[in-house]
């Protein structure tokens, strides 16, 4: 599991859609179903229920969502530890 599989994963989760999110990462639509699918296949679960108009988190995702917004958070805190203690 890579941070960035779990910034596009949060990504299409809070804007409801793989276009949306890709649009908002400025990255492709390919790339960001890549990065759910490979999470997905990595955990050995669905992370969200598709149908022809929008996705739903599955209970999977929605514990995934919480554990992805903490360890996105935790990374960045440490980035910014890093770059003050060069001040």
């Amino acid at each position: 599991m890579e941070l960035e599989q779990l910034r596009i994963f949060s990504a299409v989760a809070r804007y409801g859609g793989f276009s949306a999110a890709a649009r908002k990462l400025y990255i492709s639509h390919s790339t960001t179903s890549r990065a759910v699918a490979a999470l997905e296949a990595e955990l050995g679960v669905r992370l969200f229920e598709r149908s022809s108009h929008e996705v739903s988190l599955t209970v999977a995702g929605k514990v995934l969502l919480d554990e992805a917004g903490a360890l996105l958070r935790a990374a960045e805190d440490a980035a910014e530890r890093v770059r003050a203690a060069e001040k």
